[in-house]
């Protein structure tokens, strides 16, 4: 289980679901009720979206002249991956084999540039904390005129990023050396997961041998997390998925424990408590009991994180949602704290945090100001409640309306990968 999963699935090859004008009104009508249940502000207000269209302006320039007090990155081969309908691509990465060590570049869309404390947009992003995707609807953190251009690594175009460089090495899978810096970079290409596996089926292609390497190192740091005892509740991820998901977990563990071990400072660390022994073997047995599934006596007596890694390798997929619910009925939720005290269970880091989704998470837009000017907001251990109280409700309402979607005779999951279409009620009878 990570705190780095993908945004927001890709599109399936069929068509949108369709719904009548009727029950789209009732779909709206439940949105509003769960926005103002939860306190989630929909439009953004009228000074927040001038300030946003104002720093589109003039980027070409601005970036011109940034260029001589960063590292310039644009000849460094540097993509982006992301699902099929994703609207902002905010991270990008680059690699490298060296002797003894593997180089990985994570380049994080430099948002802090645009967002800083004194704007009108740095105070919406605090009272919203997090961008809430429902199915078919997203309410965002950041305007996207904003983060859907400047804040953006398209490709072919210089952008501002904030860059993790890590030197790996080649036996340990330790850092050896981490930079982390202000960059311009230019991406070469945009690919969408299923490009990837593509361009990993056959290196020939563009940015295939490179994919490759990137793949080579994330399985491996996959398969040593695992080892290490990091719970991995979805085990039949795609090779694109795990490329983004180990690179994105490897550059917040980079940042943090650099917060933390050289420079010594508060942050917005993730913290997630264990289950009590009692709630782990109530999972367990529950594990144990699913028709077809059974726990490899060799793991009962390790780590349970490790004993539910097996079940779930060894289950029928049919299975696989159960044991997930299992697990996470007795897990605590995660929180930001202002010290990592207690790490994260679930991945089983002494130290995490989050850095490479400031578009969408406010702790990621904290941490980039914070490791760039060395300085700790005042108020932070009241950002850290808000940001996992807002979090929360943020999943409640995205679970209270899937569930609304069910009672309306809808699937939320063709709902948020195909997106809905309204049409005549004849129509609509036969595709819903």
């Amino acid at each position: 289980m990570s705190d780095d999963e993908p945004k927001q699935g890709s599109a399936e090859d069929q068509g949108p679901v369709t719904v009548t004008e009727a029950l789209a009104e009732r779909l709206a009508e439940k949105r509003a009720e769960l926005f103002e249940e939860f306190g989630i502000r929909d439009e953004f207000p009228p000074d927040v979206l001038r300030e946003a269209e104002a720093r589109t302006e003039g980027v070409r320039e601005e970036i011109e002249a940034e260029i001589d007090e960063r590292r310039d990155l644009r000849d460094l081969t540097t993509w982006t991956t992301d699902p099929v309908d994703a609207q902002d691509f905010d991270d990008a990465i680059s690699i490298e084999r060296e002797a003894d060590a593997y180089r990985l570049w994570v380049h994080i869309a430099d948002v802090t540039h645009y967002v800083t404390p004194d704007t009108a947009m740095w105070e919406e992003a605090v009272e919203r904390a997090n961008t809430v995707y429902l199915p078919d609807y997203t309410i965002h953190m950041l305007p996207p005129v904003l983060a859907e251009t400047v804040c953006s690594l398209v490709p072919n175009e210089d952008r501002l990023a904030h860059t993790v460089e890590m030197e790996i090495d080649d036996e340990t899978l330790s850092f050896e050396d981490v930079e982390i810096y202000k960059s311009v970079i230019n991406s070469d290409e945009r690919l969408t997961y299923n490009e990837c596996e593509n361009r990993l089926e056959d290196p020939s292609l563009p940015l295939g041998e490179e994919n490759e390497l990137a793949y080579e190192l994330a399985d491996r740091m996959h398969e040593q997390r695992k080892e290490d005892g990091s719970l991995v509740l979805n085990p039949s991820r795609d090779r694109a998925h795990t490329i983004i998901e180990e690179s994105m977990l490897k550059a917040n563990k980079a940042v943090t424990h650099t917060l933390m071990w050289d420079r010594g400072v508060e942050a917005m660390y993730r913290v997630h408590p264990q289950p009590t022994p009692d709630q782990w073997s109530e999972a367990l047995k529950e594990i144990q009991e699913l028709d077809g599934v059974s726990i490899p006596g060799s793991a009962w007596g390790d780590d349970p994180r490790k004993a539910v890694n097996a079940a779930l390798e060894e289950s029928p997929d049919r299975q696989l949602n159960k044991i997930q619910r299992a697990v996470l009925k007795v897990m605590p939720r995660a929180k930001y704290m202002n010290d990592p005290f207690g790490g994260h269970h679930a991945l089983n880091f002494d130290i995490y945090g989050h850095f490479t989704s400031p578009i969408r998470r406010l702790s990621d837009m904290i941490n980039h100001w914070i490791v760039h000017e060395n300085d700790v907001p005042e108020t932070l251990i009241e950002l850290c409640d808000r940001a996992s109280d807002k979090q929360k409700d943020g999943e409640t309402a995205e679970r209270l309306y899937k569930q609304f979607l069910q009672e309306q005779g809808l699937d939320p999951y063709a709902v948020n990968n195909r997106g809905l279409e309204v049409v005549e009620a004849e129509e609509a009878k036969h595709t819903v």
